[in-house]
């Protein structure tokens, strides 16, 4: 067999490998890390032309697939300890640069002091891309070198390296929006129930609901991976700005008229790909789908989200005494008419997101509506890691230039919104206006937009 028809064999071999995410669960003992080592080794010397590195990349992804976890971090340390810059060949090359500088060697020797510095992981992992899904196979393995990296550290030399290059091949330029609708492959369809990660998609009647007439579904697409949604984003066609998730998910509600529509709702957002953590181009798919809309629905004026609060609960939980201070002496003396007394602010904490059926009884609830929306403003305006909300959802809406508009009470009675925020929810706005002042505000000393309306029920 000649050498395109073995390199065929073993592409055609990772294509399955790579589409069955295929776990062998194989340990590899001391003679199969020498073996990896040899087979790496190859690969960072680049022996050969075209058709024999397509051929190591492709014996290399199956030998990696075949691997357990065990095996694959062992193969990830090789990759990270053994085949990095040469120290010697930087230093040599640091002292030519040194000596050279102000003469009319500088620039070369700057040039070999840069080669001097590439190392041979960077080779190793770039010969992936010669090889079909090999993209998609190198997302996937830092899927896992992530996983293993908060108890090796030493992988991050790897990982930097490996984001970094990433990064210059999701750069935005080289992606590809594309709308998904009801029409779209099956496959890439089962791809918007599988990654969704914000509220779940029970049925293909609910899927075939968020797709429909009054609705749109963007996604972002690398042509190396077609059918690999990186990110997508779910809108609602409205004439108001939406505060309740289950009637905007409600499968039974009519129709809505898109052409009436005055208001777009992003209500999911879900990130697909774990190794591309870093990779940030989801204010790129926003600021895409804005355009997109507005030149489709020319009555649209209003850009705004439907959000989940993810951390509210954890927060208050991890510190009792900013749950305390959202309640007032008032608050207190109206649940104590329901008879909720002697326990006090950490308790009532732990009742409530233990047990979802408090929102059942109307009355407790209401008692629980202004200091738990109190307690939300605070929460998305104040609750900071370093200059930056605690926040993830708010972090990325903010970072992309939008304001916290208004908090919706009970907007997600969900037993997943009720754990996670007592069934809060928050809209963004996304005024293009005031985009670019709001992302500068926020980037450059953490600034957060924020409705006088919000910034006053923080206040109380």
């Amino acid at each position: 067999m000649g050498g395109a028809g073995l390199v065929s064999r073993g592409l055609n071999r990772v294509r399955e490998l790579v589409a069955s995410a295929a776990h062998l669960g194989k340990t590899p003992d001391e003679s199969d890390l020498e073996r990896l080592r040899t087979q790496l080794q190859e690969c960072a010397e680049g022996r050969g032309g075209e058709v024999s590195t397509r051929q190591r990349a492709a014996r290399l992804a199956e030998t990696y697939l075949r691997l357990d976890d065990v095996g694959r971090h062992a193969f990830l340390r090789l990759i990270a300890h053994e085949f990095g810059p040469d120290p010697a060949r930087v230093a040599q090359a640091h002292a030519a640069y040194q000596a050279a500088v102000g003469t009319p060697r500088q620039w070369d020797a700057e040039a070999e002091l840069r080669a001097a510095l590439r190392s041979r992981r960077l080779r190793i992992l770039t010969q992936f891309n010669a090889i079909p899904q090999g993209v998609k196979f190198l997302v996937d393995l830092r899927a896992d070198l992530l996983r293993f990296i908060a108890d090796d550290p030493l992988l991050k030399p790897l990982d930097r390296e490996l984001e970094t290059r990433l990064s210059a091949w999701f750069d935005v330029g080289f992606l590809e929006l594309q709308r998904i609708t009801w029409s779209s492959p099956a496959a890439l369809l089962e791809k918007l129930v599988e990654y969704e990660a914000v509220h779940e998609i029970r049925s293909w009647k609910d899927l075939k609901n968020r797709l429909d007439s009054d609705r749109r579904c963007y996604a972002f697409f690398h042509p190396r991976m077609p059918l690999e949604p990186l990110i997508f984003v779910q809108v609602a066609l409205l004439e108001e700005i939406a505060d309740d998730v289950q009637r905007l998910l409600d499968i039974e509600a009519p129709l809505a008229d898109a052409s009436r529509a005055t208001t777009a709702i992003f209500y999911s957002i879900s990130a697909t790909q774990k190794g591309l953590r870093g990779v940030s181009f989801g204010n790129f798919l926003l600021k895409r789908v804005i355009d997109d809309l507005k030149r489709d629905f020319p009555r649209l004026k209003t850009f705004a989200t439907l959000s989940p609060m993810p951390g509210l609960v954890r927060w208050a939980q991890r510190d009792p005494e900013a749950f305390a201070e959202a309640f007032t002496a008032t608050d207190w003396k109206r649940l104590a008419t329901l008879g909720i007394e002697g326990v006090d602010s950490t308790g009532l904490a732990a009742v409530l997101a233990g047990d979802p059926a408090w929102v059942e009884d109307e009355a407790l609830a209401e008692s629980l509506r202004e200091p738990l929306l109190r307690l939300g403003a605070r929460y998305l305006s104040e609750a900071r890691r370093g200059d930056r909300p605690v926040d993830t959802v708010a972090r990325f809406h903010l970072g992309n230039g939008a304001r916290i508009e208004r908090l919706n009470w009970l907007a997600d009675r969900s037993d997943k919104g009720l754990r996670q925020s007592w069934g809060l929810m928050v809209n963004y706005l996304y005024d293009p206006d005031r985009l670019e002042a709001n992302l500068e505000s926020f980037a450059a000393n953490g600034s957060i937009a924020a409705s006088s309306a919000v910034r006053r029920l923080a206040r109380r």
